[in-house]
């Protein structure tokens, strides 16, 4: 992860049908949106992940879903009405579609799709934190990026992936406040409303809160995790999703959606063993992954070295702070004063994630 975030990627169209190709990016144009073509799934893959939005032409669905193309919000197949034949309702489900327009009676809803991304800031950043093993400290950090955006005049959506977790509610205090959790969008399919999603979510301020719940099931439904995440690109400038180390179909997509990954490693010989697992895999899905290695080192292994060993630039060094184990037990969040070595670290990482607004 670099000093400066890199620019924003465009939206993708994957169409080989030279017609649609030319609607598509005549409504583009007429929208004001640079849109970026791939003929064919396996040129598409490497931008798949990063752009704010993919139009999957109907020629070209079929071939991205044999191509395995991972799960991710603000997909859209693309293309043209035809009275003998149904919408391909099926295969987008398959592909994890959130909408289909068939043109030309689609074309003014693309249209405003399309204008929507137009004028850098429009979409904020999404960074996935996961930890090399349990009790690592990813949480932490997650909810600390959170907290730390919005004491920097940023608005951040922290999203819990893990329903074995406990729930972030507990983190914030906020578990008798009435709002919604995951169960309450178990049922989602397509995009959600930011006010509405705003207003239903426990929260203060510039903060919301899309925590799993005591009485949750196994799993983050993956329709939610993706109508949450694209609500998050739209609505707010930071959404901060925290990862379990073993991914279902939810953190899969979570990880796709993400504009960066963290991960989160201990200094001890079996926390980098581990780690070095968990990046492989998450690495199939997130283009961009970085360490925050937490001390102290036991063995006297240093962040450098564990940079090297795992291949992965090093984000930035943890310390243990005991204030931040007891303010957890009040429900008191992390980093909330501004003050300590992970105030600073987060302070630095939420500058390196490319949100779309700075403070004055």
């Amino acid at each position: 992860m670099s000093a400066d975030a890199p620019a924003r990627s465009r939206p993708l169209l994957l169409t080989d049908d030279p017609h649609l190709l030319d609607e598509v990016l005549g409504l583009a144009g007429r929208a004001g949106a640079d849109v970026e073509v791939a003929p064919d799934p396996a040129a598409a893959r490497s931008r798949y992940g990063p752009a704010p939005l993919v139009l999957v032409g109907a020629d070209l669905a079929e071939a991205c879903v044999r191509a395995r193309l991972p799960r991710r919000p603000g997909v859209i197949i693309v293309g043209f009405r035809s009275d003998d034949s149904d919408p391909p309702w099926q295969l987008a489900e398959r592909l994890g579609a959130e909408h289909i327009a068939l043109l030309p009676s689609g074309a003014p809803w693309l249209s405003d799709r399309l204008s929507g991304l137009v004028g850098g800031g429009s979409a904020g950043a999404t960074v996935a934190v996961l930890g090399a093993r349990g009790g690592a400290g990813a949480t932490v950090l997650a909810c600390g990026l959170a907290v730390t955006a919005v004491r920097l005049g940023l608005r951040a959506l922290m999203v819990d992936g893990d329903p074995f977790g406990g729930g972030l509610d507990l983190v914030f205090g906020w578990e008798g406040v009435e709002g919604l959790r995951w169960s309450g969008l178990a049922h989602t399919a397509g995009a959600v409303g930011v006010p509405a999603l705003e207003r239903a979510l426990p929260g203060e301020g510039a903060l919301a809160v899309l925590s799993c719940d005591r009485t949750d099931g196994p799993a983050v439904p993956l329709d939610a995790m993706l109508a949450a995440l694209e609500a998050g690109r739209r609505g707010w400038d930071l959404t901060v999703v925290d990862l379990p180390r073993r991914f279902d179909d939810a953190s899969l997509a979570a990880l796709a959606a993400a504009d960066h990954a963290l991960l989160v490693v201990p200094a001890e010989l079996r926390a980098c063993a581990a780690a070095a697992r968990v990046a492989t895999e998450a690495l199939r899905h997130v283009g961009s992954m970085s360490l925050v290695v937490r001390r102290p080192a036991p063995g006297n292994l240093s962040p450098k070295d564990i940079s090297r060993a795992l291949g992965l630039p090093l984000a930035g060094t943890l310390r243990s702070e005991p204030a931040i184990a007891r303010g957890l037990e009040r429900g008191q969040p992390p980093a909330a004063d501004g003050q300590g070595a992970l105030a600073d670290l987060c302070t630095r990482l939420v500058g390196h994630l490319g949100a779309t607004r700075v403070a004055a």
